[in-house]
């Protein structure tokens, strides 16, 4: 029976799972369930995950939600997956643990904080909220720092000095990925000083290709639309904000 995957390609949990499958040869159905129409909060989607999150998997009976979890499921239960995503050995295993777990801690408080506060919210018909952006903001900087400080050592080109990308690689740069719905100025001001971060993101595309890049062009999408809309506000705060012509009565 063919996997199941239920998720919105906006989501970056949900990429991530798409992209381990397309890199592992895993046959999967994509099933769509659409974020900006609220498709998660279903009574039909219930069923499949109660919590009402995406993503979430059915193989055959077994129901699995949570993409970390599902991430290690899939390295396990399928056959031929690489090492290097989810090691055997028990002291590599539990450094990428590592990694997932400050992800979830530490990370949700600032790319995707960030980006919904700044961009995504009235996809999902939520109002922009700077303040909340500038505060998030700080936390993205803060967390990025420790990337490049921390888990990114001099040696190897990927997470905790490794050679090849893991789980935890793939997790990290789709949430990182997140701010690619940015406008330029703003990309460059928060991802620009931390190149070694870069590097690695660059490494991980090359590493991932072609299915990395192919899953993030929604992203891309959703920043040509984003950027039509600002123009298209910004041209009507201009054209309110003009005073009118008085007609000389000569």
């Amino acid at each position: 029976m063919t996997l199941k995957l239920y998720v919105d390609r906006m989501s970056h949990a949900c990429r991530e799972v798409i992209i381990f499958c397309k890199l592992n040869g895993i046959d999967f159905e994509e099933v769509h369930i659409d974020l900006s129409k609220r498709q998660q909060l279903s009574p039909e989607y219930r069923e499949i995950n109660p919590i009402r999150q995406i993503p979430a998997i059915m193989d055959g009976r077994f129901k699995l939600s949570e993409s970390h979890a599902i991430l290690r499921y899939l390295a396990c239960a399928f056959p031929r997956i690489a090492d290097h995503w989810y090691p055997t050995d028990l002291y590599r295993r539990a450094k990428v643990e590592s990694v997932l777990d400050w992800q979830r801690t530490t990370f949700p408080r600032g790319s995707g904080s960030y980006v919904f506060y700044s961009v995504l919210g009235p996809a999902v018909g939520m109002p922009l909220n700077t303040k909340a952006a500038a505060r998030t903001g700080k936390n993205l900087i803060a967390s990025l720092a420790l990337i490049e400080s921390v888990w990114l050592q001099k040696k190897g080109r990927f997470l905790l000095g490794s050679d090849q990308p893991s789980i935890a690689d793939l997790s990290l740069a789709c949430e990182i990925m997140a701010l690619e719905v940015l406008d330029d100025e703003d990309h460059e001001r928060i991802l620009g000083p931390f190149k070694r971060v870069l590097k690695w993101l660059d490494d991980t595309k090359n590493a991932m290709a072609p299915h990395f890049e192919e899953v993030q062009s929604t992203l891309s999408n959703y920043k040509e639309k984003a950027q039509k809309q600002r123009n298209t506000v910004g041209s009507k705060i201009t054209q309110s904000g003009r005073k009118p012509v008085l007609q000389s009565k000569m």
